[in-house]
């Protein structure tokens, strides 16, 4: 198990940071973490009654990242705002701005948000112009400001393999550094804590590309999924049409099952390859490869296991 980021104990006058998606894998894993560091959060979450109870933790109204408002009020008296980007969705951008606009006219003085590895006006992967067009907003915006540019979680790799045990999409044999949930979140709580015994610009206006320790292809993941599963698990390298197809079942509307396609084809395109240290430069630990992933998280494969 990976140890806790490096944090100095924070000051009884620490700051109060705001971290959104609380009721998530990343936004809950950071409440955490700042939680047992003793620092007061105030949580915001879709579905309030979800946010965990957590010391020195207190939960914020309902505030949709939509509603400008209700987002001022939910941010008031915030030094920092942990801004966990909205479910993706073909509003997503005005959601995001609304909400940093927001914060800016609350006081927060600081948003640390989480981004997507290689994020451009035209990334392959759609939903990562998403991150690009809110991050050139934060940046214009009067606030102080980290980028934290996840690369696909590890997580999604089982998650992304079908029962009869197939990975199938069009990544070609391109690469992927994916990232654990945890290493994001000790990275990000680093960032965070950085103001906790006052102002500490080292991270203000650095992107940090948050990625796993190697890069490898679908093949490889498919090879280690099936290993920890006890079973063959495959990789199907499928067209773009083949791929379009293939989710036709689920009824999804068009700019999501976009989504679904474009993320395999940026692993093609060699944008999902970046390997970075920013892991252990903020943490202190190495980041957790996809077999210690699967090793640590025997539930992300078992709808892969044979019934015996």
């Amino acid at each position: 198990m990976n140890p806790s980021p490096r944090t100095d104990p924070p000051p009884p006058t620490a700051p109060l940071i705001a971290v959104t998606g609380a009721t998530g894998a990343v936004g809950g894993r950071v409440a955490q973490r700042l939680a047992r560091a003793g620092v007061p959060v105030r949580l915001l979450g879709r579905d309030p009654s979800r946010l965990p109870e957590l010391p020195g933790a207190v939960a914020a109204p309902p505030a949709p990242y939509g509603d400008g408002e209700a987002m001022r009020r939910a941010l008031a008296g915030a030094h920092t705002l942990f801004l966990v980007s909205a479910h993706e969705g073909p509003d997503r951008v005005r959601e995001h701005t609304t909400a940093v606009d927001a914060a800016v006219a609350a006081g927060v003085e600081r948003i640390v948000y989480v981004s997507f590895l290689g994020a451009a006006p035209e990334a392959t992967f759609t939903f990562a112009r998403d991150h690009w067009h809110t991050e050139a907003h934060i940046r214009v915006a009067e606030v102080r400001y980290t980028f934290l540019r996840d690369s696909l979680y590890l997580a999604g790799l089982p998650a992304m393999t079908s029962p009869d045990g197939v990975l199938r999409g069009p990544a070609g044999d391109g690469r992927v550094a994916a990232v654990a949930h945890e290493d994001i979140a000790d990275a990000a709580v680093a960032v965070l804590l950085a103001d906790a015994g006052g102002v500490d610009t080292r991270h203000d206006g650095v992107t940090y590309d948050l990625t796993g320790p190697e890069a490898f292809t679908l093949a490889e993941a498919a090879e280690a999924i099936g290993r920890a599963a006890g079973r063959p698990v495959t990789y199907v390298p499928e067209t773009r049409e083949e791929a379009y197809a293939s989710r036709a079942q689920y009824g999804a509307e068009d700019w999501e099952v976009t989504g679904w396609v474009t993320s395999y084809e940026a692993i093609a395109a060699g944008e999902m390859s970046t390997v970075s240290d920013a892991v252990p430069h903020l943490t202190g630990h190495l980041a957790m490869d996809l077999a210690t992933y699967l090793r640590e998280h025997p539930d992300s494969y078992r709808h892969l296991l044979r019934a015996t």
